[in-house]
């Protein structure tokens, strides 16, 4: 702490600025003990101090200079720093758990386990300020983990284990901006510095309940002049903080009341009815009196059950509706006669495990001669010992050019600055653009949007991360992360359109697209999808749209493995088509009711042709889709052994030769027409090549 040494130790100065009195302690640390070198105790002369919470900071700050001055008297030392804790009727604490999901198994590092205690502490205080809607500015004091997780799984110490999901239960403390300002003015009024700030709670709780017993579910009681500070251990961890606005205060003043007497005098006669059998005042009036410890006892003894029913079910309200194993109470106001016992009856305990602690709890303190050794103690003793280990206190930054205050616990991240700012907890992270929403035969799809950009974040004109650390003053600028573009999507790049209808006509393979409508229309693969459209892909084509495809004649038919196709019938994939023409020869009953049609009947020359038409702009296309257009070339091919020359394509399918060669398909002259290509059977998309032999006739 830069204030001096004794025996070559660093020192220690640490400050219980309570309702009732301030409580000054200099020590140091050696090995496994704390040496106490001096110790001052200061009552305030008057109520500068309410319920944990400072009323009159000009009262309170001469206090603790009385407090510095007669410390620095008996060590010799020129105190400059010291270290604090906060407590009151206000503090509020909040329970999380956190889990943060990857999309692989990864090896958890120290900045995973960072980010996620990062995020924990975003979730508490965006739901802090949710759950409590006041104009109050609240400061998160502390937080700490209570319990980690891997895969859902409790985990002591997650670095380096292998992860999916990461998870933390959390616990958060909160006080209002004017408890924390109060204190720092009071101790700033009387000449000092503040190196380090813990809150009470946390502060008894390290001495009286060591970190060895809290596997145990443990009540601490901490009862002070104005508040009772309330704690719970469990599993290795505090898992819970507390507080009632009801401690030795309302004694005190139940004896002033009875006994007309003025505060201080009461405060006195509380504190003698504990250690003398009678006690001997004088009242307003100026009489002397004398009343028996037994006779303050029954003043007190509505309130001291009042007090103890109000703790039992703070305690039990922090440790989800069951008692403790044990309760542990220290603090000047827990050893009123009776407080204990109460406390047991209340929570079905065990007079034996409800106890007070003091001496006996401290085996690891050392103390002069002339120090107080009792539960008073025990929460100046764990101020000074936080300092080791929390070193916690509060710093200014410039975040987007505003000042701001922050609890520095040694683990200030620029996440903790943006928070504190109230900076958009959206902006933080890049964004997804608007996401796209519909639905494919039936099934809700959803097309994400892309992500935007991180956050810009430099600290001192160098560009850093969330996580990166901060120290006072640093100087942070914060540019908002983006939103990413919205969504977009082809019907084309749907899965389900993928693949292609193959079906066989008149022996030539034709590659299908999948027939698609979109809200009853049909579309092709270059629609752009909106929201809410609905898409239904077929695997499937219609009577109807396979004629329509085809470009057939009503008059016309198709046969399936030479059986007349029904008109609903449906062609999957594999399917095997035959064109037919309608019979030419009809009764004259047929004739006659044929003829107010006069409709042309293509002719199956016609119909091949438009088929032919029909395969060749289906190979164009693909063959665009594959591969770039060359220059335009000819070749010699020879068709029913006459030599045929191509030209004016690029490349040439058989289907070309019925340009070249005098071949009537209008009249069926067999079962079917015959193509071979050097003897092979051949497709009509089958390309053709120079010298290819091509033949074509009627089985």
């Amino acid at each position: 702490m830069n204030q001096g040494e004794i025996y070559g130790e660093e020192t220690v100065f640490g400050l219980d600025i309570g309702t009732r009195s301030i409580i000054g302690t200099i020590g140091y640390k050696k090995g496994e003990h704390f040496e106490v070198v001096a110790q001052e105790i200061r009552e305030h002369r008057t109520r500068a101090m309410l319920d944990g919470q400072i009323h009159d900071i000009n009262r309170v700050a001469a206090t603790i200079s009385e407090v510095k001055s007669a410390l620095e008297e008996k060590t010799g030392l020129k105190l400059t720093e010291v270290c604090i804790a906060a407590a009151g009727r206000v503090l509020k604490t909040l329970n999380v758990h956190i889990d943060k999901e990857y999309d692989t198994e990864v090896c958890v590092s120290k900045e995973d386990i960072n980010t996620l205690v990062s995020m924990g502490v975003e979730k508490a205080f965006a739901q802090f300020q949710t759950e409590n809607e006041s104009d109050v500015h609240f400061y998160c004091v502390g937080y700490s983990v209570m319990k980690f997780y891997i895969n859902g799984l409790w985990m002591g110490q997650p670095e380096h284990h292998k992860a999916k999901v990461l998870g933390a239960d959390m616990i958060a403390t909160f006080l209002p901006d004017d408890v924390v300002d109060g204190l720092y003015s009071a101790v700033e009024l009387a000449g000092l510095k503040v190196a380090n700030m813990t809150l009470e709670p946390i502060a008894a709780i390290r001495v009286a309940i060591p970190e060895k017993f809290r596997l145990l579910n443990i009540a601490m009681i901490d009862v002070g002049a104005g508040t009772s500070d309330i704690s719970i251990t469990n599993d290795g961890s505090i898992v819970a903080f507390g507080m009632i606005p009801c401690a030795g205060d309302s004694l005190t003043e139940m004896i002033a009341r009875k006994c007309l007497i003025d505060f201080a005098t009461a405060e006195k006669v509380k504190k003698e009815a504990s250690v003398k059998a009678e006690i001997t005042y004088e009242d307003i009036m100026g009489l002397e009196q004398t009343i028996t410890s037994e006779e303050v006892y029954t003043i007190c003894k509505a309130q001291i059950e009042n007090m103890a029913k109000m703790a039992s079910d703070e305690i039990k309200s922090l440790n989800g509706g069951m008692s403790p194993s044990a309760v542990f109470v220290v603090g000047g106001g827990g050893k009123i006669k009776g407080f204990t016992e109460q406390v047991a009856k209340e929570l079905g305990l065990d007079p034996k495990r409800v106890a007070l602690r003091g001496e006996e709890i401290m085996n690891e303190v050392d103390f002069p001669s002339d120090c107080l050794k009792d539960s008073t103690i025990i929460t100046p003793i764990g101020i000074c010992l936080s300092y080791y280990e929390q070193n916690n206190n509060f710093i200014h930054v410039v975040f987007n050019g505003q000042s701001i205050k922050l609890y520095d616990n040694n683990k200030l991240a620029v996440i903790d600055a943006a928070i504190g700012a109230s900076f958009d907890r959206s902006s933080l992270f890049p964004r997804r653009g608007e996401e796209l929403h519909y639905t494919v035969n039936g099934k809700n799809r959803v097309t994400r949007g892309e992500y935007g950009e991180s956050a810009v974040i430099t600290v001192n004109g160098e560009n850093v991360d969330l996580n990166y650390a901060i120290k006072a003053n640093d100087n942070i600028v914060m540019k908002e992360s983006t939103q990413g573009r919205p969504a977009s999507q082809k019907i084309r790049d749907l899965v389900d359109y993928h693949g292609r209808i193959t079906v066989s006509v008149d022996g030539q393979k034709l590659n299908l697209v999948k027939p698609v409508s979109v809200n009853g229309q049909e579309q092709d693969a270059d629609y752009d999808i909106r929201n809410d459209d609905e898409i239904t892909i077929a695997q499937y084509y219609t009577c109807e749209q396979m004629c329509d495809y085809l470009k057939l004649n009503s008059k016309q038919l198709l046969a399936m493995n030479g059986e007349k196709v029904a008109v609903d019938a449906v062609f999957y994939d594999g399917a095997e088509l035959e064109i037919q023409l309608k019979e030419t020869v009809e009764t004259p009953a047929e004739q006659s009711a044929a003829e107010p049609e006069k409709e042309e009947i293509p002719s199956k020359t016609e119909t091949v042709q438009v088929f032919k038409d029909m395969v060749e702009q289906a190979a164009k296309e693909e063959k665009s889709e594959e591969e770039p257009e060359e220059k335009q070339g000819e070749i010699v091919v020879i068709a029913n052994q006459k030599p045929i020359v191509l030209k004016g394509k690029d490349s040439y399918q058989f289907v070309d030769i019925f340009d070249y060669i005098d071949f009537d398909t209008r009249t069926m002259k067999g079962k079917g027409i015959v193509t071979l290509v050097n003897g092979e059977n051949a497709q009509y998309t089958q390309e053709l090549k120079n010298g290819d032999k091509v033949e074509i006739f009627w089985k």
